[in-house]
């Protein structure tokens, strides 16, 4: 049935055609409404033989599929299949009790080989079946032997501790957001794990403490990415042996399984991965019902999978920007389709807005509220950030204090640096080694609270103390030059012209002196800046810089590791470059000064905002200045899809139970096959497209799967695989294994390579590749060769490249078979059946006459004698006038009973506007004249 548009668009197209002759007669009535154009007998378009016996040839290209339809049919369908065809609103089956059953009926008449309802409720039951089928063998996997070994590997040390210290509410630091260590926590507290095991090093034996809920978590949650690909596959690929080779490799790899098995966040994180690329695929296939409930329920699960994603690890960036560039591509459709409305194109902006930034920000905040909720007490992270973070914590010397609040002589102080993670000004008896500058005591940066981060502050010409009694309290003021005097050793903070350790052009900064007593390279001039609080220092709240009086440097920290002489803790040096920056800026955490009133610190507790933002700067200053540990095997990057270098996991001794992180040779470098042989096939396809090829159905369908669920596919892999090229940290093996669940689901499609409808096999690849050499479609080539009269062919011209052929006497085909046998591989000859004498369609032929069809028309004549000439042994060749009448569904050659047609040309074409803008033309030509066309068809 046409609509309104369609009709107005034909209308149009019928204002080219030049006005027949009048044709007397009846003209066939079909069941449905037809497109007529006026002085010109109707043809039925839902002809039903016509559908059955033409093999579909369609173009390769975007508009050979509707984005949001299902496929073309691999045989047939004329327009009387479109009463079937997904309407807005309605997909699936939806559609077709939409339609009727006297329409149901009439399409199963015409298609006889079409599944009956029995066997599409058998396919259904199949499919989960099939489902629960991998679902089980995927938990049997990841559940067997879960309890081996029963000592810790490899991270298990990190995260399991990590586990405890929410079970007892102990505040910690880690690189990675909190959700993933949450969760963890979460199941060792319902498993019954009180949270006293210390998880100090891979190989302690958990004896008597609970750690199968922790690990069954993670082996729960890895279990279900087996499904995930499954479903993932099945819905892109729309083939259940794809989805089912996708979910053998996945079940039978035995990285992934082993990485699931752990107390590790890496099977938390891919599940939240897969948990988004399932919803997304979902809510795209429901694009043609939006706003429904399915619909809404699919896009929101997709932000809850994104949020969950990112709140495990910063990994999961990568997802969220896969499903930012599907986001971005489907509102530019949305935005180019005419048929929608601008306020129904904003109702779609603003869902996804809704549920793909807002939903998972607010939940992704909320794990950040959560846990800093649970965590208040005072723990080993204390000393990665601020002091006023850390006046929120039960426990920390800060919290519910009361200190001084300006800084005086004679005061016991700690100096804090601003940059995160450095830590405090710190110092002990070491000396600097030989040949690293001045051998004296070493003078660093300690990230914990300790003894050695005390420091006495004095005026630098006298000696005398500023504590005594009988001294008046002097505040520190803006510009004073001071000393600075560690309390446990009773060295001053010194600098002078030696080259630091570590850090070229900067100057070392050591202690020196006794009991107090040094040089003037002991004297420092303290500079608070941007003065908001006056010419007094106040404690956490004013920035300093201290700047050496005789060198004119400005003590900082370069954050860079001292090698075992150091303690492995963080360089101090005096930089001749005075840019500020946070490096060289401090404040006064600690202030003890028993001749001062002391206030509250409670008015200097951070909002959750600022301990939000702090948090972030903190993780991502850790991330990226993470160092390998002793004796771990860190890898490349290039190495991963190879298999090269796997990890180890425990077993150190060979007694031990020795657990060894590989992934699955077969699977892994099938994998890479794959995704070379995908590369290679997306080419010719890409190309092929550019260049118009027409193809038969089954290849272009076909090919269009390849390039959108391949495509989806591939893009995951890429986006989880390269990033890490670019990254400074350490990286290790199991970072890849994300990346590997989509290489994985992208060998799943191979399958579809191989099929006899895909560009991989050989008619279709030598189409495909002929194709590529064809011309542009402007260009116009010479005459064709004449066929003998009566004989009715219908000829494209071919392209440059020595096919051209001439045609012998009789009513068959050239006897240039190859060649021909080559024309029609590329779509450019079609045969049709044989008829029966006397058949309702071709009367007056007789029996065995061998027909050809081109597989579309693409132009349109100006003038009838143009179109088609009368019967005789000459007949024009002029260029017609092209029309752009969008992508053929199908050509066929048709005829009429009436006999005072058969000297005369007619034509009847439709179309029809899909509900996506999509346009479906069909020709009907009957000619009897040497050149059916005298103009060049495509």
């Amino acid at each position: 049935m046409l609509c309104a548009s369609g009709r107005l668009l034909a209308a149009q197209a019928a204002t080219t055609l030049p006005a027949p002759p009048q044709a007397p007669g009846p003209a066939l009535h079909c069941r449905r409404r037809e497109l007529h154009f006026p002085g010109y007998p109707e043809l039925p378009s839902c002809d039903p033989l016509a559908g059955r016996l033409v093999r579909q040839s369609v173009p390769l290209g975007r508009r050979a599929i509707r984005r949001r339809g299902k496929m073309p049919p691999a045989t047939g369908g004329g327009l009387a299949e479109s009463e079937l065809r997904p309407r807005r609103g309605r997909c699936g089956p939806q559609a077709s009790r939409a339609a009727g059953r006297d329409v149901a009926a009439r399409a199963a008449a015409r298609n006889p080989k079409g599944p009956a309802w029995g066997s599409r409720r058998f396919e259904t039951a199949s499919r989960w079946a099939l489902l629960a089928l991998v679902t089980l063998l995927s938990f049997a996997t990841r559940f067997h032997r879960l309890d081996e070994p029963p000592h810790i590997c490899w991270d298990e040390t990190h995260f399991g501790k990590m586990g405890s210290y929410y079970i007892n509410r102990t505040f910690f630091f880690d690189v990675h957001p909190p959700l993933g260590k949450m969760l963890i926590g979460l199941a060792g507290y319902l498993s019954g794990y009180d949270g006293t095991f210390l998880f100090q090093k891979p190989g302690d034996k958990y004896e008597h403490h609970s750690y199968m809920g922790m690990r069954g978590l993670c082996a729960f949650l890895g279990s279900w990415l087996v499904p995930f690909a499954y479903l993932t596959v099945l819905d892109l690929s729309k083939s259940l042996s794809a989805a089912l080779l996708t979910a053998a490799l996945l079940t039978f790899d035995t990285g992934c399984l082993t990485l699931s098995q752990y107390i590790l966040l890496d099977p938390i994180l891919m599940f939240f991965i897969m948990a988004a690329m399932l919803s997304m695929v979902k809510y795209n296939s429901c694009a043609d019902r939006p706003f429904s409930a399915l619909w809404w329920f699919w896009l929101s699960l997709t932000g809850v999978s994104l949020a969950g994603a990112l709140g495990v690890k910063f990994v999961g960036l990568f997802i969220i920007l896969q499903v930012g560039l599907n986001t971005i591509a489907d509102l530019w459709y949305l935005f180019g389709d005419l048929s929608l409305s601008l306020v129904t194109v904003g109702k779609h902006v603003t869902a996804r807005v809704l549920c793909l930034i807002v939903l998972p920000l607010a939940l992704y905040t909320a794990t950040f509220a959560v846990h800093f909720m649970v965590l208040s007490k005072s723990g080993p992270g204390d000393g990665f950030f601020s002091s006023a973070f850390q006046a929120r914590l039960s426990g920390n010397n800060l919290h519910n204090a009361s200190i001084p609040e300006h800084l005086a002589y004679g005061s016991e102080i700690t100096v804090k640096n601003l940059q995160m993670a450095i830590g405090y000004l710190h110092s002990h008896r070491h000396l600097y080694p030989e040949g690293i500058g001045a051998r004296q005591q070493q003078v660093t940066t300690y990230l914990h609270k300790d003894y050695n981060n005390l420091w006495i502050i004095k005026k630098h010409n006298t000696n005398s103390d500023p504590l005594d009694p009988s001294f008046p309290v002097e505040f520190v003021r803006h510009g004073d030059i001071i000393r600075l005097e560690h309390k446990e050793t009773s060295r001053n903070l010194h600098s002078h012209y030696h080259e630091a350790p570590l850090t070229r052009k900067h100057y070392q900064v050591t202690g020196y002196g006794i009991n107090g007593t040094g040089d003037s390279n002991d004297f420092w001039r303290i500079e608070v800046v941007n003065r908001k609080f006056g010419n007094r220092i106040k404690v956490l709240r004013s920035r300093i810089r201290l700047i050496h009086l005789v060198t004119g440097c400005v003590l900082g920290s370069s954050g860079k590791v001292l090698p075992r002489w150091g303690w492995e803790q963080l360089e101090v040096t005096c930089t001749p470059y005075l840019k500020e920056t946070l490096n060289s800026l401090w404040n006064v955490e600690d202030h003890i000064n028993p001749k001062l009133p002391n206030i509250s610190l409670n008015v200097l507790q951070p909002s959750f905002p600022e301990i939000l933002l702090e948090s972030h700067m903190v993780m991502i200053w850790g991330n990226n200045g993470l160092k390998p540990k002793d004796n771990e095997f860190t890898s490349k990057p290039w190495h991963w899809p190879i298999n090269y270098q796997g990890l180890r996991f425990s077993g150190v001794n060979d007694t031990d139970f020795r657990v060894y992180l590989l992934g699955n040779p077969v699977v892994w470098w099938l994998n890479l096959l794959s995704i070379v042989l995908y590369l290679l096939s997306g080419s010719i396809i890409a190309v092929a497209m550019q260049r118009g090829t027409r193809v038969p159905a089954e290849v272009a369908g076909l090919s269009q799967v390849l390039l959108r669920g391949g495509g989806q596919v591939l893009l995951g892999w890429m986006l989880h695989y390269f990033p890490f090229f670019l990254m400074g940290r350490v990286l290790y093996f199991h970072h890849y294994f994300p990346a590997m669940l989509f290489s994985s689901m992208l060998t799943g499609f191979s399958p579809l390579l191989c099929s006899r409808h895909s560009v991989g096999h050989p008619p279709a690849a030598l189409c495909l590749g002929l194709g590529l050499l064809a011309p542009g479609q402007g260009h116009t080539r010479g005459g064709n060769p004449e066929p003998p009269p009566g004989h009715r062919l219908q000829l494209l011209p071919l392209p440059p490249s020595g096919l051209r052929d001439g045609w012998s006497p009789g009513p068959g085909p050239p006897k240039s078979y190859g060649r021909t046998k080559v024309a029609r591989l590329m779509g450019i000859l079609r045969p049709l059946q044989r008829f029966q004498p006397g058949s309702r369609n071709f009367p007056e032929e007789p029996a065995g006459t061998q027909y050809w069809t081109l597989p579309a028309v693409r132009k349109l004549p100006k003038e009838p004698e143009e179109f088609c000439c009368p019967p005789g042994p000459s007949c024009g060749s002029a260029p017609g006038t092209e029309a752009s009448i969008g992508e053929s569904r199908s050509s066929v050659h048709s005829t009429t009973e009436d006999s005072t047609l058969q000297a005369a040309p007619w034509c009847a074409a439709q179309r029809r506007m899909g509900a996506r803008g999509w346009m479906w033309v069909r020709v009907y030509v009957r000619a009897h004249c040497p050149y059916p066309f005298g103009t060049q068809t495509v």
